[in-house]
């Protein structure tokens, strides 16, 4: 199964890219997901207390299925509230 990721504002630019896509062999969570991709983007590790998560335009938890097919946006406080070291 595969996920696209979207990464938005400074998780965009930490990560390099302004998507990606993850396949697993099974439905994975969010969780398992962000694991996966700061293993593939190590900059991403520090923002993982202030990121929001979003499954095809909605906002979930981290322990949220995700399915073939779904878009996965990773989106970064707004105005402040994260550097990536102090979240």
């Amino acid at each position: 199964m595969v996920v696209k990721v979207r990464f938005f504002a400074v998780l965009r630019e930490r990560a390099g890219v302004t998507s990606a896509e993850l396949a697993f062999d099974r439905p994975p969570s969010v969780n398992e997901a962000w694991e996966l991709l700061q293993q593939q983007y190590p900059a991403l590790g520090p923002f993982r207390e202030c990121v929001t998560f979003a499954v095809n335009r909605q906002y979930v938890d981290s322990w949220h299925p995700l399915h073939d097919g779904d878009e996965l946006a990773l989106i970064p406080p707004v105005s402040g509230g994260c550097d990536g070291e102090d979240c």
